[in-house]
């Protein structure tokens, strides 16, 4: 399952010195690295690391105290979490966020909301330009649903799905948003060896035929290391660890904070 053929591009985000506190306690300390177009980056550390609290930073849920980001070009010390959306960058959560009475469709179909660009009234009374927008946005969302393999419960309600196929439809969402740049927040934790084949092979497959730039979570070292381009480690707020999975699994730090010696 290792990752081959792929052109990587020039930089797409660029992270510098990002410093995070929550009152007295330090969830990120200097952090500094980067990603690349079309690449897969792995940040892994164990728990209370940094990890989520990183992806936050990126995506605007959390403002840090220090260091910047550049993303596509634009620097920034902090932006709102619905400019990132707007500007490209879809995120899935560790717990699943999802509306567990709705349909998957209708689920996936929340992903588009801003690429919906008719007014309140039309796209209430379903006229004109919102049903025709409308019908686009539902044929991307079939595209989606066709491309993760979930046609056959399309219009069953989330709640109802196993654990694994929710992780699923998390996924679909994100992509619903046609993302340039997609977080992903442990993807395949709780699922079984299956689940997680499968979860691989459909983020691979979003990297190489969509093009998309992935920044994931992962605490399963064996997917990390046949995944990923890169690997950044984190422990304890502070950055041990940046190179490709063979650099990082052979780092005596890395090793010693994390991996163990088993390794």
């Amino acid at each position: 399952m290792a990752v081959t053929g792929r052109r990587i591009g020039e930089t797409l985000l660029s992270v510098d010195n990002i410093s995070l506190s929550f009152g007295g306690v330090k969830a990120l300390t200097n952090i500094s690295f980067s990603v690349k177009e079309h690449e897969i980056l792995a940040i892994i550390g164990p728990n209370g690391a940094g990890k989520s609290s990183m992806l936050n930073v990126i995506n605007g849920v959390y403002h840090p105290q220090e260091g910047k980001i550049t993303y596509k070009g634009q620097t920034r010390a902090k932006m709102k979490a619905h400019e990132a959306a707007q500007q490209g960058i879809a995120r899935t959560f560790q717990n699943i966020a999802l509306f567990k009475g709705m349909s998957v469709l209708d689920n996936i179909m929340t992903g588009r909301c801003l690429k919906m660009k008719s007014n309140f009234l039309l796209q209430a009374f379903y006229l004109g330009a919102a049903r025709r927008e409308e019908i686009e946005h539902r044929r991307k969302v079939e595209e989606i649903i066709d491309f993760l393999r979930i046609e056959s419960i399309r219009k069953t309600p989330v709640g109802r799905l196993p654990y694994g196929l929710q992780k699923r439809v998390e996924l679909a969402r994100a992509l619903a948003a046609e993302p340039e740049l997609l977080l992903l927040d442990e993807p395949m934790a709780g699922m079984n060896v299956e689940e997680k084949e499968d979860m691989c092979r459909f983020i691979l497959d979003v990297n190489d035929e969509f093009g998309t730039t992935i920044v994931l979570i992962e605490h399963d070292m064996g997917v990390v290391m046949d995944i990923s381009d890169r690997v950044v480690v984190l422990d304890y707020g502070r950055k041990i660890g940046d190179g490709t999975p063979d650099e990082v699994r052979n780092n005596p730090e890395v090793i010693e904070a994390y991996l163990g010696n088993s390794h």
